[in-house]
């Protein structure tokens, strides 16, 4: 019997255990933090040994093949050690694939992944088929291969678990964007997080589609100097020739099988970045013959996911915005562009490298407020502190939404939670981050 470790006792790593109890492994999870209640009792009942607030390393060594949380970087001793060992060390998304005879649609990129995953999961099982929505969201994709079964599935794929994948397949990969992000895990190399990105194609064949964003710089400049996969198609706001989808005549226009064509006036979502991961879906849609009226119809009943540009009340003539999910600056140069001035803008929390130049203009043009929420906020207030409009900071969002009631006045004044950065110092992930900050406002208005 093969032995399988798990390192992380999260959802993807006891995911990832569940399934190797399924083929007949020797698991053992190990954790060197504290694995929760929920996590515990899920082990417990499929009887798989673990440990937790430590790694019993004679175990790990006995690995004939161990999954990695994407939460642990590729750079610690341990990992490094495990390589030296000659033990294959993978994501949960490769260990999936191993055991899943289903179609995979893969969606990375720097921005848009959550979005648009949840876009092409919707269109899918509108349309009847039989698809299942994991990877970076909703449940483990192990467990999902283990108990469940899809026919396609829509993954939504992080640059950290991408550089676990080494064998498996995608049958259809997005590729939306790239833009600075992670960087800290890339040795501060912009090079480093494209190559992770475009891992997404890897072992493509002439039976697979690749799809792509056409108008992000990163992307064209490692095309020119990179074979693609024969079946490519791009989107973008620009004209194409051929196939692939494009914006005209206020149509948002896409194909590869069919051809399906749909009035910006009927998005479900607003702004051009939103177009962007629309014609994407499309494209998905298109490439499995999914037809227009099927669209369309589908369109009507998607709704926006939370922490994503997720309006969450109004206290007076203060409008609150919650897009918690904006962890890089590309992503925060969207929901400024996106959101009408004026804006009490609330950033901050674990910088990853990020250069917040590239927001000068739209600072100056739509920002008339800066609450700093984080723990460490001299970065952003070097950057920021001599812009000439107000700026503070908070230590919680509760404080953080007290701060911005002295913006109230008789223009409606936007406050948007956008911030830039991860959300490790103060809460658990950037869902709680999102959702303490709309529980602060609901407090508010009912006091």
């Amino acid at each position: 019997m093969k032995n399988l470790v798990v390192l992380g006792g999260g959802e993807s790593g006891v995911g990832a255990a569940i399934l190797g109890k399924k083929e007949g492994w020797n698991v053992f999870l190990s954790d060197k933090g504290t694995i929760s209640a929920k996590y515990k009792d899920v082990l417990l009942q499929y009887e798989i040994p673990f440990e937790e607030t430590q790694h019993t390393i004679e175990k790990l060594y006995a690995a004939d093949i161990v999954v990695k949380s994407p939460g642990i970087p590729d750079q610690i001793d341990l990992i490094q050690e495990l390589h030296k060992q000659s033990i294959p060390v993978i994501s949960e998304i490769e260990w999936g694939a191993k055991f899943c005879k289903s179609k995979l649609i893969g969606i990375t990129g720097s921005n848009g992944k959550t979005t648009t995953t949840s876009l092409i999961y919707h269109l899918l099982k509108s349309a009847g088929l039989n698809v299942g929505l994991a990877g970076n969201i909703g449940d483990s994709f192990a467990k999902q291969v283990a108990l469940e079964n899809y026919d396609y599935y829509a993954l939504e794929i992080s640059s950290f678990q991408l550089d676990g994948m080494y064998d498996s397949k995608i049958d259809i990969g997005v590729l939306l964007n790239i833009t600075p992000d992670h960087l800290d895990r890339y040795d501060y190399k912009m090079a480093n997080y494209v190559n992770s990105k475009f891992r997404i194609a890897r072992n493509m064949a002439d039976a697979e589609v690749f799809i792509y964003g056409r108008g992000d710089v990163n992307i064209a400049d490692y095309i020119q100097r990179n074979s693609t996969p024969k079946n490519s198609y791009s989107f973008g706001l620009e004209q194409v020739n051929g196939k692939g989808a494009q914006l005209k005549d206020h149509q948002l226009i896409a194909e590869i099988n069919n051809r399906i064509v749909i009035s910006v006036s009927d998005l479900p979502l607003k702004g051009q970045h939103n177009w962007n991961n629309i014609m994407a879906a499309l494209l998905v849609a298109s490439s499995l013959n999914i037809n227009e009226q099927q669209v369309k119809e589908a369109l009507k009943t998607f709704k926006a996911i939370p922490h994503r540009l997720e309006p969450c009340g109004e206290i007076e003539n203060l409008k609150f915005i919650n897009d918690s999910k904006a962890t890089n600056v590309d992503a925060v140069k969207y929901a400024l562009d996106a959101v009408e001035a004026p804006i009490i803008w609330v950033v901050g929390g674990v910088d990853k490298g990020n250069d917040y130049s590239e927001l000068d203009a739209l600072v100056d043009q739509k920002v008339k407020g800066i609450i700093c929420l984080g723990e460490n906020n001299q970065k952003l207030l070097e950057v920021f502190g001599s812009c000439g409009i107000p700026i503070s900071e908070a230590k919680s969002a509760e404080e953080a939404v007290e701060q911005s009631l002295k913006f109230k006045g008789s223009t409606l004044t936007t406050v948007l939670l956008s911030p830039a950065c991860a959300s490790f110092d103060l809460f658990k992930n950037y869902e709680d981050r999102g959702n303490k900050f709309k529980e602060a406002i609901n407090k508010l208005n009912r006091a």
